[in-house]
């Protein structure tokens, strides 16, 4: 059956953009330039469970709970120096102050491969595009920096909305910003329940990248499959 598409929101983390290394590492290699010799494995250990710990905590940034989602990141690289056996707290606050703003440059996300040429062809093709992200609001910043920005008529992360996927209110959210109907617009993401099974609550078409080689997750009817961004393309085409 013919898709009438108008609308395509995207995910951004793993779904458009990648860090080109694991946090453990890039926090070790600050770490190191401010004279601080910490693992990287352990480090990233470390921010694992301390973000784990926070998420759960203050979900959403703290969202009405009173935290800046600054605050809550400072918060969470400082911990995760500390848990890592880091006790100098003036060069924590410096650490953890570089590292929040290191992480809107491109020089820590690199695209996925297919994600600039799919995002061109699906405008070229006529879609309205849009971010739906539980990302803080330094995501406008890093999809400029990686020349992304100019896609997407918005960009809708869970902390402006107040809500974090799989919360259909977010997706709500995204369709009043579209101006189009749920059935009119389709979501494209890498997590099962976030994205795909979100979306498709919200009554949305939905589509799951899902590499080769993944940990088979639960079952998905194989059009909804992205193996890799540019397939989208064979499933969309007006």
């Amino acid at each position: 059956a013919m898709l009438r598409l108008r609308l395509l929101t995207w995910d951004v983390k793993d779904t458009l953009l990648r860090l080109r290394q694991p946090v453990g590492q890039s926090y070790a290699a600050e770490a190191r330039a401010h004279g601080l010799q910490v693992q990287p494995e352990a480090l990233g250990r470390s921010f694992r469970d301390v973000y784990g710990a926070q998420s759960r905590r203050f979900p959403n940034y703290g969202h009405g709970q009173g935290l800046s989602s600054r605050q809550w990141w400072l918060d969470v690289i400082k911990k995760s120096f500390r848990l890592s056996g880091v006790q100098d707290e003036a060069a924590l606050t410096k650490l953890a102050e570089k590292l929040y703003h290191d992480y809107c440059s491109s020089d820590n996300w690199e695209m996925l491969p297919g994600a600039a040429e799919t995002l061109r062809r699906c405008r070229e093709l006529g879609f309205r595009m849009g971010i739906v992200s539980n990302f803080d609001s330094r995501l406008e910043v890093i999809l400029l920096q990686c020349n992304l920005r100019h896609h997407f008529e918005f960009v809708l992360t869970s902390e402006a909305a107040g809500f974090a996927k799989p919360d259909g209110r977010i997706f709500e959210q995204a369709l009043r910003l579209g101006g189009v109907r749920p059935e009119q617009a389709a979501h494209i993401g890498d997590d099962y329940s976030r994205d795909y099974r979100a979306a498709r609550a919200a009554g949305m078409h939905s589509f799951l990248l899902r590499a080769a080689g993944q940990a088979e997750g639960p079952q998905v009817p194989p059009e909804h499959v992205l193996p890799t961004l540019s397939h989208l393309l064979t499933r969309i085409e007006k």
